[in-house]
């Protein structure tokens, strides 16, 4: 998304045990955990003088208050998909930018989504078509892919379903000068 937007980065990996970040997180809401886990990986990166570094992160509501997690197997994935068959389900994404290994901005936003109802020979042959595409993405679907075949209505961000608040992380990266304005 960056790339296509014209904005200039390079990927470092942060240095964060994703799996330590969520159990030391326990007992935050959704919307809460993806912000703390954007916050971990952006403070999680060794920046040079002058750097911001960007840190993102999801996380799936259901009705309920349940999260959902990027499904370890296909079997949870289709497990995943019946249990999100014909419910609605918000989805957080969060991103902050930090500086000098601080907090400068951070941003939300929340999609709400609607499954419709599906079959499960509609489920099996989506996960065989796309079960490696998928198997990172929390919930288990791309919606830039076939996976939008499985929705009925989505109301929020195209670009928060893809990873980020991309608009307003541009707003502040030209506040900044980082792309102009």
């Amino acid at each position: 998304m960056l790339e296509a937007a014209g904005v200039p980065f390079r990927v470092v990996e942060a240095e964060v045990d994703e799996d330590r970040a969520k159990a030391s997180l326990r007992g935050l809401g959704a919307a809460d955990l993806a912000m703390a886990l954007a916050t971990v990986k952006a403070l999680g990166v060794r920046a040079g003088e002058g750097d911001l570094v960007l840190g993102s992160d999801q996380t799936l509501e259901l009705d309920d208050g349940a999260m959902l997690s990027k499904p370890a197997s296909p079997e949870k994935a289709f497990s995943q998909l019946r249990r999100l068959s014909g419910t609605s389900h918000k989805l957080h994404s969060a991103a902050v930018v930090a500086e000098r290994g601080e907090p400068a901005w951070s941003g939300m936003e929340t999609v709400e989504l609607s499954v419709r109802p599906l079959s499960d020979d509609f489920i099996t042959q989506y996960l065989h078509a796309e079960y490696e595409a998928i198997r990172w993405s929390v919930g288990g679907y791309r919606i830039e892919g076939p996976g939008v075949q499985l929705f009925d209505r989505i109301h929020g961000s195209h670009f928060a379903i893809l990873g980020m608040p991309l608009l307003p992380l541009l707003s502040y990266l030209r506040e900044r000068g980082v792309v102009p304005s």
